[in-house]
């Protein structure tokens, strides 16, 4: 894994930083602050392990089917999304803004005897790169340059590589559920979403094709009484995509 030349665009919001740091003691409780997260973490998977099976023509049957790649999940929290990943074989690196975040993450790895790589700082600055998968969940519309970020994000991406991002959708119903409704009753710590810098999938395919990547066909992950968080043809809520270069 070779460095890159560091671009000293920033792309972190101190603020943002702060917010989730203080989130981090309880990050893995499937009932605290994250509880959301958890419930959609099962979905993403699902969406990963489709699209790795079919970017790589592999055995749908295999337990590890990314063995011998290596895996950069970027905003990473405290390994939420890491850790699954390793169980899949990768080489996983986690980067998040957040050094709270970051120690939370190695001391849950550590305890579950993951060998995972943290780094905390900006993706930007760190010249990551060579990375056979790239991940990027729930973090766009936190960034304070939604442009730098995704160059970032490519320049991470090894040759033939795969990326998946996901992010709320700017609609009247993502307004309503997950700003207004999720973080009154609770559902969702206060001052985690900000409507106005949720992506809409228009223009994350303009944003990825300036950074010379093709978008995926995005699929929604919804919300239902009877099925919980799913996928979904209905991106109104939230979508989850992948990204190859062009």
């Amino acid at each position: 894994m070779a460095n890159a030349t560091t671009n000293t665009i920033g792309t972190i919001r101190p603020a943002e930083a702060v917010h989730f740091g203080k989130l981090a003691a309880d990050w893995w409780d499937p009932k605290g602050s994250s509880a959301m997260l958890h419930r959609l973490n099962p979905v993403r998977l699902g969406f990963l392990r489709a699209e790795i099976d079919r970017h790589w023509a592999g055995d749908s049957r295999s337990i590890r089917p990314l063995v011998g790649k290596q895996a950069l999940d970027v905003g990473c929290g405290a390994g939420l999304l890491c850790e699954p990943l390793a169980r899949l074989g990768a080489h996983v690196t986690g980067v998040d803004a957040a050094a709270e975040n970051i120690a939370a993450a190695k001391a849950h790895a550590t305890g579950g005897g993951l060998e995972i790589t943290y780094h905390c700082g900006d993706i930007g600055a760190l010249g990551l790169s060579g990375f056979d998968l790239v991940t990027a969940m729930e973090v766009i519309e936190h960034v304070a340059d939604k442009r730098a970020f995704l160059a970032a994000l490519a320049a991470a991406l090894a040759p033939g590589g795969l990326m998946v991002l996901s992010c709320p959708n700017r609609t009247p119903q993502s307004k309503l559920l997950l700003v207004e409704g999720a973080e009154r009753i609770g559902m969702v710590p206060r001052g985690t979403h900000h409507w106005d810098d949720f992506v809409t999938p228009d223009e994350l395919r303009e944003l990825l094709k300036d950074a010379g990547l093709a978008m995926g066909e995005p699929q929604g992950i919804a919300w239902s009484p009877g099925k919980g968080l799913h996928l979904s043809s209905d991106l109104a809520l939230n979508y989850i995509v992948t990204a190859v270069a062009a």
